[in-house]
């Protein structure tokens, strides 16, 4: 996961500031999994290896959710990009579902429940959210700068 990680901040690094900075969060999100994945004995109680997890996953979920993916909406709006907004209207609705999937894992933990089962379920649908919003950066992101650069 850590390796996918990279490759998207190789290929949308510097692209734009706001994009970064979320690709720089999710590779501190997976470095938070990967390291909880190591030492099990972590997941139960609050540890604070937990408690880090959980921080930075709802930091992560957020930015995705009031930063990020509105400013790709935007841009595909800006650009009438009818493939993009409908990629979106398509993808946004299984990101929505994750999102309550993760939100659910961070109240298990918060609520000291966290069990091994739900960790490993946790690094499937993070995988998958990284799928579905590395595909929503290449199509409503790096179309758009294309464009840019056709029309400057």
């Amino acid at each position: 996961m850590l390796e996918s990680c990279q490759n998207a901040q190789e290929r949308w690094g510097g692209v734009h500031k706001l994009i970064d900075r979320w690709l720089q969060e999710r590779h501190e999100l997976v470095k938070a999994y990967d390291v909880l994945g190591a030492e099990p004995q972590a997941l139960s109680g609050t540890t604070q290896q937990l408690q880090e997890l959980c921080d930075r996953l709802v930091d992560y979920v957020s930015a995705g959710h009031f930063e990020v993916y509105e400013q790709l909406n935007g841009e595909a709006k800006a650009f009438n990009d009818e493939r993009g907004l409908d990629l979106a209207n398509t993808l946004y609705p299984r990101i929505d579902v994750i999102t309550e999937k993760l939100l659910a894992f961070n109240d298990l933990c918060d609520e000291g429940k966290c069990v091994a089962e739900k960790f490993k379920e946790l690094g499937g649908l993070l995988h998958e959210r990284f799928d579905l919003e590395d595909c929503l950066i290449e199509v409503l992101h790096n179309s758009h700068k294309q464009q840019d650069a056709v029309q400057a």
